[in-house]
């Protein structure tokens, strides 16, 4: 059965009637998924295996028969883990269809039908008695219900219903703790993610709002790779603190909690940025641990076990404070049902009230910018290219229209001399921010904020004008691949009516670019398993693929690359061009070519980025930041996501030049989307 379902479109800005599938969301949330990285991940794997072989030991140690309860049983490989481990039955809760499908398929395949049940269901709606979903209550239980958050899928209230209702009094844990860490840090580049800096506009300085400066931000966690941060970009102002362990052999809580950890500061600084990971202990005397630190707390490197679906926090505290080397301070963690939250206070006193009350924006900027974005403001070389652009085009007759969301470029040019500007905002909240931005230097009367769609603005709207100079950066909070920033093209086709003759557009143009790519360690997550831990997974494989076939094998995915090493295998390709100058034109975009791979090593895919050319001699790279050096080193933009396109079967390279890519790439002006293929060309 197939139904009609309407979508924004992030490049053309219409709302698209498609024709789906009903098991469309389906197949996209396991295309998307990260079962193959948790399949892949080895260390993960064989702590959960050691911990539930020693579970079981004890238990049958003490005479009693083994019931397990496996809640998130995913692949259902916990579960046939348990099962080789002796236990003498295993009842698998999981409550998203397709995968209880395919655990049930997977188990069947090894040949543990007989001993394994899957429950196809939330596990605080499971029942326990002669005619329920499990004949007895449990005595281990076996969970893996963990973010990079520790608590933030659910963890607390599922384990508080499951001692309350589906496991013995008493019963083993596997993992039998988690204990969360935290460390005080001060970092100029992390704080650049929370709060917005001045900006220096010839003589003006362009100062953020107080309601701004003052506001405690988001309080959700911002989880990243921190391996790709390196201690050169923090100085420690806290030692590594222990802030708290949940045991989850015992019955666990999930009611708001906070608790401390008083220290002496390291050295004196500004206070600003908490990072945050956690520990598994998989048995009670903790001899076997799986941990989440990053990679630079390994005295050798090579140890560190890379993995994707479970990262490292990063906590940004209400306000920076400055310290004092050798001042005694507690800091402070909260958590509710799902999130945690952090505080920092005097070390002979722990404000709990000030503890419990949650972070919560008050200046809506921490809610239409994200992290990345605050980031990307506050670079001053990016800036000072958009200044120079707008310096070489803007003249005192200027009347400027800006399109972009929450963009300081209209403030610029009318601190740069434009005659009038106005600015396109996508929604109220935007338009308050920079309102706020306005008022707080003095320039009420200098921006007028127009909240109307670009094919509805009219001349009256503009004060009789016509447009001198159009420009954006062009950023929009629904953008997620690059070419969804092409939605400045549409809105400038739209907006051709208004434009004076030989406008200026800025930029004038986007160049998409594509590189080869050899991935250190992101290629695990869509790379098939096949066995995993001597157990047969190749169902989920055959699952994973499918639905990528059902809609999504040619498309790129958004990453930000940063955050995943790569080597380049090709030279940096420009492909297609597209002239802001014209209109959105009505045909298809066709690119096809050949790129020689010039690196020795296994091409796991492609990455694509913008480069966007504001003038002549001005560029902003979304992608690149530097030239690829001669080991093939990448620098990318941390502030943008770029596209990768992965391979299906990765391509080995011998790196001589004779054997290349060919690329067929086609944008399609009608809905907004690029196509592409890709094929190795033999010499």
């Amino acid at each position: 059965m197939k139904t009609f379902c309407g979508r924004a479109n992030p490049t053309t800005g219409a709302l698209d009637w498609v024709e789906e599938s009903e098991e469309y969301d389906y197949h996209q949330e396991i295309a998307r998924s990260c079962y193959a990285d948790m399949l892949h991940d080895r260390d993960r794997n064989e702590k959960y295996y050691q911990g539930i072989r020693a579970a079981v030991s004890r238990v049958k140690a003490r005479g009693e028969r083994v019931i397990v309860l496996d809640i998130g049983t995913g692949t259902g490989l916990l579960s046939m883990m348990a099962v080789s481990a002796g236990a003498d039955f295993c009842y698998a809760v999981e409550v998203f269809k397709p995968m209880a499908r395919a655990a049930t398929c997977i188990i069947k395949k090894n040949g543990f039908s007989d001993k394994i049940k899957v429950i196809n269901k939330h596990s605080t709606e499971v029942t326990v008695g002669p005619d329920g979903d499990m004949q007895e209550r449990a005595n281990i239980l076996v969970t893996e219900l963990f973010d990079t958050e520790l608590i933030g899928e659910g963890a607390l209230p599922s384990y508080e219903h499951a001692h309350l209702h589906l496991v013995q009094v008493g019963c083993e844990a596997v993992p039998h703790r988690a204990t969360v860490y935290a460390q005080l840090v001060e970092s100029e580049q992390l704080w650049s993610w929370a709060q917005i800096r001045s900006v220096q506009v010839d003589e003006r300085a362009l100062v953020p709002p107080a309601v701004v400066r003052e506001c405690a931000g988001a309080h959700a966690v911002c989880d990243i790779q921190l391996s790709q941060v390196p201690p050169s970009a923090f100085t420690p102002i806290s030692p590594l603190c222990s802030m708290f362990s949940v045991d989850f052999s015992r019955p666990v809580s999930s009611a708001p909690r906070s608790f401390s950890c008083r220290f002496v500061v390291h050295a004196g600084g500004r206070a600003q940025v908490v990072l945050s990971w956690w520990d598994l202990d998989m048995d009670p005397s903790g001899s076997i641990v799986c941990s989440m630190a990053p990679r630079w707390t390994y005295s050798d490197p090579r140890e560190y076990p890379w993995r994707d679906h479970w990262m490292q926090s990063v906590y940004f505290l209400p306000a920076e404070r400055r310290v004092c080397e050798g001042e005694e301070l507690s800091l402070s963690v909260s958590h509710d049902d799902y999130s945690l939250w952090y505080n920092l206070s005097e070390g002979h006193q722990t404000d709990v009230e000030q503890s419990f009350c949650r972070p919560c924006c008050t200046c809506q900027a921490h809610l239409v910018w994200t992290r990345p974005r605050f980031g990307e403001l506050n670079n001053w070389q990016r800036t000072e290219s958009y200044l120079s652009a707008l310096r070489s085009v803007l003249g005192k007759d200027s009347v400027c229209l800006v399109v972009s969301d929450g963009s300081l470029l209209p403030i610029f040019a009318h601190l740069l001399g434009a005659r009038k500007v106005f600015s396109l905002e996508n929604s109220g909240m935007s338009k308050q921010v920079i309102e706020q931005f306005l008022e707080a230097n003095s320039l009420k009367n200098g921006v007028q904020l127009l909240a109307i769609r670009a094919e509805q603005l009219t001349s009256a709207d503009l004060e009789g004008e016509q447009i001198s100079v159009l420009m954006g950066e062009p950023y929009f909070s629904t953008s997620l691949l690059p070419w969804h920033s092409l939605f400045f093209w549409y809105c400038r086709t739209a907006l051709a009516r208004l434009l004076r003759p030989g406008a200026t557009i800025l930029p004038s143009s986007a160049t998409l670019y594509l590189l080869g790519v050899e991935f250190q360690d992101l290629w695990r997550i869509r790379a098939p398993c096949g066995t995993c831990e001597g157990f047969d997974v190749s169902p989920m494989d055959e699952m994973v693929q499918q639905s990528l076939d059902f809609r999504e094998s040619r498309e790129a995915e958004p990453h930000h690359l940063w955050e995943y090493p790569c080597r380049a295998l090709t030279k940096a390709h420009p492909v297609m061009t597209f002239d802001f100058q014209q209109c959105v034109p009505e045909q298809p975009i066709n690119s096809q070519g050949t790129l020689p791979l010039i690196g020795r090593g296994r091409c796991h895919g492609f990455a694509l980025w913008m480069q966007y050319n504001l003038t002549d001699d001005i560029t902003i790279s979304m992608g690149l930041t530097k030239p690829v050096n001669e080991e093939g080193e990448c620098v990318w933009s941390p502030h943008r996501k770029q596209g990768v396109y992965f391979l299906q079967t990765p391509w080995e390279s011998s790196g001589d030049g004779h054997t290349a890519v060919s690329y067929n790439l086609t944008f399609d002006p009608s809905i907004g989307d690029v196509k592409m293929d890709f094929s190795v060309t033999q010499p």
